[in-house]
């Protein structure tokens, strides 16, 4: 059996986003392709104030410049296609009002007939944090904490009533619905946001950074559930930020999802092995424009439903 594959969205600063995003959608759907995905990067800032990924002395890449609002992105997406799924692989959850992403993926799930799948996380950005969130960063949990209770509150039977920190909703009526319940997916990497995901979400959204970390991750989440008596069934997928190059690429220093077609097929069947749900393929760094994108999407997929990835 094989693993369901996504792709990635073309929301880097080099694509025509309202040219690119419904083309590349549409070609992804007629290749095969599941699910849709988006990701979030609210600014660029210059200088940076804080490494990647909060990591000191580490730069920005370059394509994290300009990145494409990601619920327009979907939007987009959602338009120029009929069956593949539609997901956040992350919004950061405390940059947005609760209620206001509450309605906007509801209307988003009501108007794409259920597609919607909202991946979120906390995000890690001090620049980010200081131009658009709700709370200060060190109350970031407690925001998704509110915010996927104002999710499920929205979503549910009308009146809606909610009395939290942020939100507070004296028995409203609040449309649309969402065509069907919206899961909700977590990032999910430390000890307290693990707790967080077993007790209140519906999944898992690690990335790929090898197969072996990750089967040591899944098997650590999966032992936490049990411990604390969680009986629905954890669903999972994996992100990959594979860096598509034109010549082969190895050496001693190769990583995982790093180099042609035929390297990110073999890393992704060792990730396949682990046995997560779904995999996301984000190829888009690596490719100049729509059409190299849709190449590399179509033969990745072909070469590795060929491997029985």
């Amino acid at each position: 059996m094989t693993t369901p594959l996504g792709l990635g969205l073309p929301q880097m600063h080099w694509y025509d986003i309202g040219k690119d995003v419904p083309t590349v959608a549409r070609a992804a759907e007629r290749i095969g392709f599941e699910s849709l995905w988006v990701y979030e990067r609210a600014l660029y800032p210059e200088p940076a104030t804080q490494g990647l990924y909060g990591m000191p002395g580490v730069p920005w890449p370059d394509n994290y410049r300009s990145v494409a609002e990601p619920l327009v992105t979907l939007t987009l997406a959602a338009a120029a296609t009929e069956r593949a799924r539609l997901g956040t692989s992350v919004l950061v959850a405390p940059l947005h009002v609760p209620f206001q992403l509450a309605k906007a993926l509801a209307s988003l799930d009501a108007a794409s007939g259920g597609r919607v799948v909202a991946g979120l996380g906390t995000g890690w950005s001090h620049d980010e944090y200081a131009a658009a969130s709700v709370r200060p960063f060190e109350e970031r949990g407690q925001v998704l904490d509110e915010l996927i209770e104002v999710c499920r509150a929205v979503w549910g039977p009308d009146p809606v009533s909610y009395d939290g920190r942020l939100t507070k909703i004296a028995s409203a009526v609040v449309g649309p619905k969402p065509a069907r319940p919206v899961p909700i997916l977590l990032a999910a990497s430390s000890g307290k946001a693990r707790r967080r995901l077993v007790d209140h979400a519906d999944g898992w959204m690690p990335v790929g950074l090898g197969a072996e970390t990750l089967a040591a991750q899944w098997r650590e989440l999966r032992e936490l559930a049990a411990e604390r008596g969680r009986t629905e069934p954890i669903r999972t997928v994996l992100r990959t930020n594979p860096r598509y190059t034109a010549k082969p690429y190895a050496g001693p220093d190769r990583r995982p999802f790093h180099g042609n077609v035929d390297q990110i097929v073999e890393d992704l069947a060792a990730h396949v092995e682990v046995g997560l749900d779904e995999i996301l393929v984000d190829l888009q760094s690596g490719t100049r424009d729509a059409r190299e994108l849709t190449d590399v999407a179509a033969e990745v997929y072909e070469k590795a439903r060929a491997a029985g990835v």
